[in-house]
């Protein structure tokens, strides 16, 4: 029976995928050319947003933009970072890489477009004081569609909350496992032991610890990458040519999507770059929603900025380690450990000790930033302190479930409904399109006259009727 419905989950999957992946690039590629490439042209002003984030705003009750962005990386840099983009390697060559830096880049509009729409329409909690917003809060009141907010916000509760957390401790186990050999069951008591006070503290202490974990990760893995590639540095270039050649060259077929048409490393390629950045999927407007800033655009900017650090920078660390190395040529390793393998060949044995303790840096600030992004959506459903404490504790369970069980079922389960979460998202954001075109003009001419834009709700009569809040 078990099996017949894991049956089932993958038939949905296989067709909602296939075109999941052509509606989130065609919707990046919309907002890559109506508004002008803006990934391109505000670069350089997304990292002086995100640099100039780190102060608090002059709401005590927000978190600070940076706050926001390093809860978004959070979850964003995960186990993919290592694991999938070594799968894209081994199964669609080189050239996956290329397709997966494509992925990116469109993705980074789609990123600036749901997050700017996730400030927009943010509410204040009447008990708290703290903001919250996201897809569910956009749809509802931009769409004026509230059962379908109330459908994606159960989805990504059970995508982000539930299995996506399972998934990520059942990875801290299996590199603790072995590198070390511990024991699943006393690490899986340590990850409840230390997520719990974090994740009962709410999101402000969630982005606090995910403001201290992710630039050290971060750090750590690209100086690795760094390393690997100033002692390999002649055949860098070669690599390089490599990812290039292999990106357009069509002779393998393209799994089942469209045929011999497309090459599988572009499938590869684009899939784990959409699985990795997660631009347009709903789930980093969330965090992003709750940052206290002065203009809905600069947390925009400072989102899509984390889709570039994740792709650009972090999954390119691993293709360079693994491309640098013979291994992903002479092994049918695959995963973690066609990655661990390649740091080893590059360093020596110490190299595993080091990707084991990456591995669970990874893994558990994905858990905390996955909590942000359900708390938000578990309060827009229904705002009750025993009703979160509940989910709470359900979250701890899942955290235990995935340490010490096999979870290809659930990780299933998660595609399906992060499938649905995303098509919702996506559906939501293109009719939402002119909000965001009317923000970014509204940045940009306050920009132009030399002020430091700050939008203010009494500039626009015809949003007064949607937004319900005062912050603006």
């Amino acid at each position: 029976m078990i099996e017949q419905f894991h049956q089932w989950i993958n038939d949905l999957n296989g067709p909602l995928w296939n075109g999941l992946v052509y509606l989130l690039l065609g919707t990046g590629l919309f907002f890559t050319l109506a508004t002008g490439a803006v990934q391109v042209r505000l670069f350089g002003r997304s990292i002086k947003e995100m640099l100039g984030g780190r102060k608090a705003g002059d709401d005590p009750h927000g978190i600070t933009p940076f706050q926001a962005f390093a809860t978004g990386l959070a979850s964003r840099v995960g186990v993919g970072n290592i694991a999938g983009v070594a799968i894209a390697v081994s199964l669609g060559g080189p050239g996956a890489v290329f397709w997966m830096w494509v992925t990116a880049l469109i993705g980074m509009s789609s990123a600036f477009a749901e997050s700017s729409l996730a400030q927009l329409f943010k509410v204040r909690d009447h008990k708290n004081g703290h903001f919250r917003g996201g897809p569910a809060y956009y749809i509802t009141q931009g769409l004026k569609q509230h059962w379908l907010g109330v459908v994606f916000a159960i989805s990504l509760i059970l995508t982000f909350g539930f299995v996506f957390n399972a998934v990520q401790a059942n990875s801290i186990v299996a590199a603790t496992e072995s590198a070390w050999g511990w024991n699943k069951h006393l690490v899986g008591v340590a990850l409840v032991i230390l997520t719990a006070p974090i994740i009962f503290g709410g999101i402000r202490r969630v982005s606090k610890v995910a403001e201290a974990i992710v630039p050290l990760m971060a750090l750590l893995y690209l100086l690795m990458a760094l390393y690997v590639i100033a002692t390999n540095l002649s055949a860098v270039p070669s690599v390089i040519a490599l990812i290039f050649d292999k990106a357009f060259d069509f002779q393998a077929a393209a799994g089942g999507f469209i045929g011999a048409a497309m090459a599988q490393a572009m499938m590869l390629g684009i899939k784990r770059g959409l699985f990795s950045n997660e631009a347009g999927m709903g789930s980093a407007p969330n965090a992003a929603a709750a940052a206290d800033v002065k203009h809905p655009v600069s947390q925009g900017m400072i989102q899509m900025l984390g889709v570039f650090v994740d792709t650009i920078i972090v999954c390119s660390c691993t293709a360079f380690i693994l491309l640098l190395s013979d291994v992903h040529t002479t092994t049918e390793l695959t995963g973690v450990q066609l990655t661990q393998a390649a740091i080893v060949s590059h360093v020596g044995a110490w190299g595993a000790d080091f990707l084991a303790v990456l591995l669970f840096l990874f893994a558990f600030s994905s858990v905390i930033g996955n909590y942000a992004y359900a708390e938000s959506n578990v309060q827009f459903i229904k705002s009750h302190w025993t009703i979160l404490a509940v989910f709470r504790m359900c979250v701890l369970g899942m955290v235990y479930f995935g340490a010490v069980n096999s979870v290809p079922l659930v990780w299933d389960m998660a595609d399906l409904s992060m499938g649905m979460m995303a098509l919702i998202n996506l559906v939501a954001i293109l009719a939402l399109s002119p909000l965001v075109f009317m923000l970014l003009k509204d940045y940009q001419a306050k920009l132009k006259l030399g002020k430091e834009p700050q939008f203010k709700l009494s500039e626009h009569p015809g949003l007064k009727r949607r937004i319900k809040s005062d912050i603006w």
